[in-house]
């Protein structure tokens, strides 16, 4: 972290911070603190530029290093300091503590997502069943939201309780929320459950329906037991463009509800992605990028869908995330992205994904990147557990340039 101070000078630059303080007499003077090391917001229009160009823009300004670390070990510092030494633009600092010795950082290796998963779940428990770890004690990082869904799953499925921290289960994210609520009422029209699901998906994309049609839609009695759906089907319309909105969705839904015994999940979502031009919808682009984090929850709907044979399966499988008492405990493991963990502090860190292409990401600034996994690491106080598959999102992965610069595998100061 570095520390500056500098005094007012009557004409200096620039005018944003005149502005700010405004106390600008001779003598006067104010401090800024930042660290180069951590800043990750640039997608917010913060530039590191700020602070290592701080003594060009003011200067005399008085530079204080902050190198003293109370978090972590020497080990985990050591990792720290092995990886951001590949930045070119960074201020030298050399961290220092006083804490003891601790573990060496562990990497974890495995063939796939879900078996990543499994090799976190089961040193989380041996942390806790045998090592005096509490489930609070220990966070699980990630680069993206979408790549919490493996590590839910897992630890529901063993019954380890968990939180997300400040975010959603990811079945019930909202993108993600609309496409079950449509295979819902797909596999169950006629049912409280479908008429819940119908309101929520039917002006999904916008069919101009809003709550003074579905106020008329439950009050009109075309039959005793009947349902919204079929309501809907039977219900006279007098706007023309409400009536051809609510064909088109009935020529959409009707074919699906027929086959719903025979059409497998992931291809009933990938249908719905199609038709109702739904990627498009969610991220207002008309050419949808395959990185927009909503688009590959999306895809990670699908390859969770894969894994079914019948829509109500998969239907009741998300509905188990429901368990709160699992799925969104005080008292379990936080999981969460590294730019929510910013500021925060955990004994045990696993940091998962570290493969190219998600850490780095590939549409980041590669310096910008490093900061972002060394923000990750850096939240570890005692334990730090690195991980990565052999293949993400299907597709065969490389593991993280990161990984071996925090290691210091072979990696020479690229600026000495």
């Amino acid at each position: 972290m570095v520390l500056y101070r500098w005094k007012w000078h009557r004409f200096s630059p620039p005018l944003t911070l005149k502005i700010l303080v405004n106390s600008n007499e001779e003598g006067a003077s104010f401090w800024v603190c930042g660290d180069d090391w951590q800043l990750i917001y640039a997608f917010t229009g913060a530039s590191v530029a700020n602070i290592l160009n701080f003594r060009d823009m003011f200067p005399g300004a008085e530079q204080l290093i902050l190198q003293n670390n109370y978090r972590s070990t020497p080990e985990i510092l050591r990792g720290c300091q092995n990886l951001i030494r590949h930045n070119q633009k960074r201020i030298d600092k050399e961290l220092r503590t006083e804490n003891p010795k601790g573990g060496d950082i562990i990497v974890l290796e495995s063939a796939s997502e879900m078996t990543e998963s499994l090799a976190v779940m089961s040193e989380i428990r041996d942390l806790v069943e045998r090592k005096g770890y509490a489930y609070t004690d220990i966070a699980v990082l990630m680069r993206c939201n979408f790549q919490s869904r493996w590590i839910e799953e897992c630890l529901l499925q063993h019954k380890i309780p968990y939180r997300i921290e400040n975010g959603l289960c990811f079945y019930d994210r909202r993108e993600v929320k609309v496409l079950l609520n449509y295979l819902r009422l797909i596999v169950s029209p006629n049912s409280d459950q479908g008429d819940e699901a119908f309101k929520s998906i039917i002006n999904i994309p916008n069919r101009y329906i809003g709550r003074k049609f579905i106020s008329e839609l439950e009050d009109f009695r075309p039959g005793s037991g009947m349902h919204l759906y079929e309501k809907l089907k039977a219900m006279p319309i007098e706007l023309p463009y409400v009536r051809k909105n609510v064909r088109e969705f009935i020529q959409l839904i009707d074919p699906l509800i027929e086959d719903a015994g025979t059409r497998h999940p992931s291809e009933v979502i990938n249908f719905l992605r199609v038709a109702l031009d739904y990627d498009r919808a969610i991220t207002d682009d008309d050419m949808p990028s395959p990185d927009d984090v909503k688009i590959e929850n999306l895809n990670q709907l699908q390859l969770a869908a894969a894994r079914f044979n019948s829509i109500q399966a998969f239907v009741d499988y998300t509905e188990t995330f429901q368990d709160e008492a699992v799925s969104d405990n005080r008292e379990g493991v936080r999981l969460m992205t590294i730019h929510k963990a910013k500021g925060l502090e955990f004994p045990v860190v696993f940091l998962v994904g570290m493969v190219e292409n998600i850490l780095p990401s590939k549409k980041g600034n590669i310096e910008e990147e490093r900061r972002i996994c060394f923000v990750g690491i850096s939240r570890a106080m005692k334990l730090l557990y690195l991980s990565h598959s052999k293949t993400y999102l299907n597709q065969p992965a490389v593991r993280s340039i990161f990984l071996d610069e925090i290691l210091g595998v072979n990696q020479p100061d690229p600026l000495s």
